[in-house]
């Protein structure tokens, strides 16, 4: 987990680091003005990728102790089945807000 950490830590320095230099170069204030716009725009598609991340994580989770629960007490798998879903749902629908805010907000 923790070279998984320190590799999204570079991946992300290095989006946020290339996202001004493949702007177009603008002369003056307008020049800064469209960098900070990219630079903008990069931080909403990363911080998208970062709700869908958190989302596999938590319907991960979700379905590891759905299973756990359901192997130790199968006569109720399907009630825990179902509360499963409801929860993925919940998170999916938490995930499309985030990255739709995101792109948005671009």
């Amino acid at each position: 987990m923790k070279s998984f950490i320190i590799k999204a830590a570079a991946l992300s320095a290095l989006a946020l680091a290339s996202t001004p230099a493949l702007a177009e170069p603008v002369a003056g204030a307008a020049g800064a003005v469209a960098a900070g716009a990219s630079l903008g725009k990069g931080l909403a598609v990363l911080g998208g990728g970062v709700a869908i991340l958190g989302a596999g994580i938590g319907i991960g989770l979700i379905g590891k102790g759905a299973t756990e629960s359901m192997a130790r007490q199968p006569e109720i798998a399907g009630k825990i089945q179902t509360a499963g879903i409801i929860l993925a749902v919940f998170i999916e629908g938490a995930t499309l807000f985030a990255v739709a805010a995101g792109f948005l907000a671009a």
